[in-house]
């Protein structure tokens, strides 16, 4: 019992780790950056919420377990924003190899029944082919859109975003899993690229 004690909070206390990881994403009254803990907390509330929108195959449960696992790979590779151009961008083949090699090293940090367990639910979340995972994605997508709009533009800004890069990078995933929702999400949305000529 004490080894595999030893072996849980090893996982834990690397996984505080992930607080310490900031995103491109500024929280809601922009006074700092979002760290990915937090990003991670804000899903999980979010499959919470909104799991009378997902269809029935959906498993609530399982969503926000892959909500608070998807991430921990940023703890050895970094939050890479999906606006980002140039260097490694998002999807790059070196970053999905990279936080496959994060994801054996923090998850084999487990007993290995929680470590197999882990590591295939977020195999699960990544590959993006149940509806279980459909729905943990679309909310993954949803959420920075949402803090972006409270905080008038955020990242949009910094990286010169255009609606229809929103619809390609982001839309499509949203509604691929919860699609009135991102119809709803989209209305509010596109007035703040079409005042800045960017619509």
């Amino acid at each position: 019992m004490s080894a595999r004690l030893d072996q849980q909070f090893a996982f834990l206390l690397e996984a505080e780790k992930l607080k310490t990881v900031y995103r491109a994403t500024s929280v809601h009254d922009l006074s700092r950056q979002e760290n990915s803990g937090e990003h991670s907390w804000s899903l999980a509330l979010y499959a919470l919420v909104m799991a009378d929108h997902a269809t029935p195959e959906v498993d609530p449960i399982r969503a926000i377990k892959m909500l608070l696992l998807h991430d921990l790979v940023e703890i050895d590779v970094g939050d890479v924003p999906i606006h980002s151009q140039g260097g490694a961008a998002h999807g790059a083949p070196e970053i999905i190899a990279a936080e496959h090699a994060a994801a054996e090293r923090i998850f084999g940090l487990l007993p290995r029944d929680l470590r197999d367990e882990f590591h295939a639910i977020w195999h699960e979340f990544e590959a993006a082919e149940t509806p279980t995972a459909i729905y943990a994605k679309s909310l993954d997508r949803v959420q920075p859109v949402l803090l972006n709009k409270l905080g008038g533009g955020g990242s949009w800004d910094d990286y010169d975003v255009t609606f229809a890069q929103v619809e390609e990078r982001v839309g499509n995933k949203v509604a691929r899993g919860l699609p009135h929702v991102w119809d709803w999400v989209k209305a509010r949305i596109h007035p703040w690229f079409e005042a800045r000529g960017r619509g």
